[in-house]
């Protein structure tokens, strides 16, 4: 077998023999554009190739601009279209891919790679972590009155809603993304070509939906919510991005408010999001679907370590296992000034950990203290799992939604 790069000619051989992995067949494309292939970078994909020449396994990446915690930018391959034929699991096809495309990317100079996981048991023995999580929020339409705020005014800027149709909103949803994922940790950018191509899900792929878009008192636009009223009587909410609480309370407010609606559904919460306790009736909201999204592999730990922000001073020895890349590491953290220094060391531990379990932590969205009571993270000294939980955590909860 030969694991090989892609090239432009291998497209249709590339998403035909993902398909067969899942037992699926390519939609037909629309003259809007918006099969989730069309952003595929060519240049970053494999093929596994047996014997004969037939394609039997296929693996792509994007790339990606990732936010850590402290509004920080740095490049993550996006991990996609990882599959291998039915004929030929349990082969070691997938582990060679894996490795073949986990290499390549640190060679290229990534020192992260993040996925979408289709299975969550799979990709964890290749060193991915789950990292951020989501969850679905319906709320019933006759109870969605919202509370007026006991600490004063907060959630009433100025500012006005305008409805628009998916196809008028020019550059809007592009713009407005791009200011809320550069302040939001755990989002990825959605370069110009996912866009101009309308790959992807909803907004981005051009689907009819409505866009209630929020602009501020200058009339510029800073947030939007993107739905579309399905079978039956229910409104779905594809995603609503806010620069602020106050924007995200407007547009809330204004998809609640829909005539002729039962419930409303949002498809994406954050953890910890305000709205179920902005809601006048608690139980009005009822959350559901409750599941990761993005999982993170760190590939180079001191690059990683020192590259995010940190929110508080201290230090620990982190002694981090890699079996699927065949490597071990201990290093001294030390955060000073939002800042941290990560090199080698030979000092007792103060925690062992996988390096999947280091990618759950990294973004500040699992507190680590968690993992050392699930038995994964070991502690070797009082104190250490709490001081860990107070150096990761991160100035919001990380939350991504783009769909790769």
């Amino acid at each position: 077998m030969e694991i090989r790069p892609t090239t432009d000619e291998d497209r249709d051989v590339l998403v035909g023999t993902l398909h067969a992995a899942f037992g699926r067949f390519p939609e037909t494309p629309t003259d809007g554009g918006g099969v989730w292939w069309a952003a595929l970078e060519m240049e970053r994909g494999l093929l596994a190739v047996a014997a004969d020449g037939r394609p039997v396994g296929s693996a792509a990446a994007y790339s990606f601009e990732l936010t850590l915690p402290g509004r920080i930018l740095v490049p993550a391959a996006g991990v996609t279209a990882v599959g291998v034929l039915p004929t030929h699991r349990r082969q070691g096809v997938l582990r060679a891919m894996m490795r073949h495309q986990l290499t390549a990317v640190r060679d290229g100079g990534e020192f992260l790679s993040v996925l979408l996981a289709s299975e969550a048991l799979i990709y964890r023995r290749f060193g991915y972590g789950p990292a951020t999580y989501t969850q679905k929020l319906t709320v019933s339409r006759p109870r969605a009155a919202l509370a007026l705020p006991r600490a004063g005014a907060a959630g009433a800027g100025a500012g006005s809603v305008e409805l628009l149709r998916r196809t008028e909103c020019g550059t809007i949803l592009e713009e407005v993304y791009d200011r809320y994922r550069r302040a939001q940790p755990g989002a990825l950018s959605r370069p110009y070509r996912w866009w101009a191509v309308g790959a992807g899900q909803p907004p981005v792929a051009p689907a009819p939906r409505y866009v209630a878009v929020h602009r501020d008192a200058d009339g510029v636009p800073d947030g939007y919510a993107s739905y579309a009223l399905g079978d039956g009587d229910t409104l779905t909410v594809d995603e609503t991005i806010a620069t602020d609480d106050a924007v995200s309370t407007a547009l809330a407010r204004f998809v609640l408010g829909h005539d002729l609606v039962a419930r409303v559904v949002f498809k994406h919460c954050p953890p910890e999001h305000p709205l179920r306790w902005q809601l006048a009736d608690f139980r009005a909201g009822e959350v559901s679907g409750d599941t990761d999204w993005l999982w993170v592999r760190l590939l180079d730990v001191p690059r990683a370590l020192t590259a995010r922000g940190w929110f508080a001073d201290g230090e620990l020895v982190l002694d981090v296992d890699d079996p699927f890349l065949g490597q071990h590491g201990r290093y001294l953290l030390t955060v000073r000034d939002n800042k941290a220094e990560c090199v080698p060391t030979d000092r007792a531990p103060d925690l062992s950990l996988d390096v999947s379990d280091l990618g759950s932590i990294y973004l500040g969205g699992t507190v680590p203290s968690t993992l050392v009571r699930a038995g994964h993270i070991r502690a070797h000294r009082p104190g250490a799992a709490a001081l860990a939980d107070t150096l990761f955590r991160a100035e919001r909860p990380p939350h991504c939604l783009h769909w790769f």
